[in-house]
């Protein structure tokens, strides 16, 4: 093998060192864009442990409350040099729901998504219904209007539970007489912390949760009002997932309609046809 002289050594050093200064210097000098620059530097995620709680107050309708989901985030997001304006928030879709209310014989009720049921969607948005796509518009978004001279710290915080009511009486019937003996829900949602740059629509998705909610109730209708309900599982919910690899958020999560529009309440007759006893709102 062929030695080099020692002064092309001292060149190609010399060479080294100014390819590497320049490369530094062109590190230095290009800034941070937004999705490279904004940190998430702390995020929970927690289901509350106590089971779900049943109301047997009103003739009508059982009523039962389940434990709340809980999301927060403390977000710093450094100075923005640009005429910019970011919205960094929750946005949250239903991926799955199963919710079955049966009334002995006769039949059940089931409120359902048909498109999510058909696989016409992955996910629907769970948004309030106004300030679309973010789940909510008080503590759960902040907005940071650039250009800013300082880091902007700041938390943002969700939270989420069902409270419906359930007709003691069959849905399609005019007669309250008590038939409800079973209540089945199982429901998923995926939620993502999100910076959406309000004039671009650039979005960045930060952090990715999973979270489940499951019930199941049991009716004796014979019983007296009050002692009619028994919840069997699950006592306590599982917790949440917060994912290590972030996953995209599909298109039907972020545009109208949400579930609660979306949603209709049918009933499946042991024999005979399906009725749509409550249409979609949209």
């Amino acid at each position: 093998m062929r030695l080099l002289p020692p002064e092309s050594w001292t060149f190609l050093l010399i060479l080294a060192i100014v390819n590497a200064m320049g490369c530094i210097q062109s590190i230095r000098c290009k800034p941070k864009s937004f999705r490279e620059s904004i940190a998430v530097l702390e995020v929970n995620s927690t289901i509350d442990p106590n089971p779900t709680s049943i109301d047997e107050s009103s003739g009508v309708v059982l009523r039962y409350r389940t434990p709340h989901f809980r999301a927060s985030a403390r977000v710093l997001v450094p100075p923005i040099a640009a005429k910019e304006t970011w919205t960094v928030g929750w946005i949250q879709a239903c991926n799955h729901m199963e919710f079955y209310n049966k009334y002995g014989s006769t039949g059940m009720s089931s409120w359902e998504l048909p498109d999510l049921r058909d696989g016409k969607m992955q996910a629907i948005s769970d948004s309030d219904g106004v300030n679309y796509p973010w789940y909510g518009n008080t503590t759960e978004t902040c907005t940071i209007v650039g250009p800013t001279k300082k880091d902007t710290k700041f938390t943002v915080r969700m939270n989420d539970n069902f409270y419906p009511s359930v007709t003691w009486g069959v849905p399609v019937s005019d007669s309250n007489l008590p038939q409800l003996t079973s209540i089945r829900r199982d429901q998923s949602f995926i939620t993502w912390l999100v910076a959406i740059n309000q004039a671009s629509g650039e979005t960045v998705v930060l952090q990715t949760i999973k979270w489940r909610m499951q019930l199941h109730i049991e009716i004796d209708p014979g019983k007296p009002l009050g002692q009619r309900a028994k919840l069997l599982e699950p006592t306590a919910q599982e917790q949440p997932q917060v994912l290590a690899r972030n996953e995209p958020i599909p298109p039907n999560a972020m545009v109208k309609p949400n579930a609660n529009d979306a949603q209709v309440l049918m009933w499946r007759p042991k024999t005979g046809e399906p009725v749509v006893v409550i249409p979609p709102k949209y």
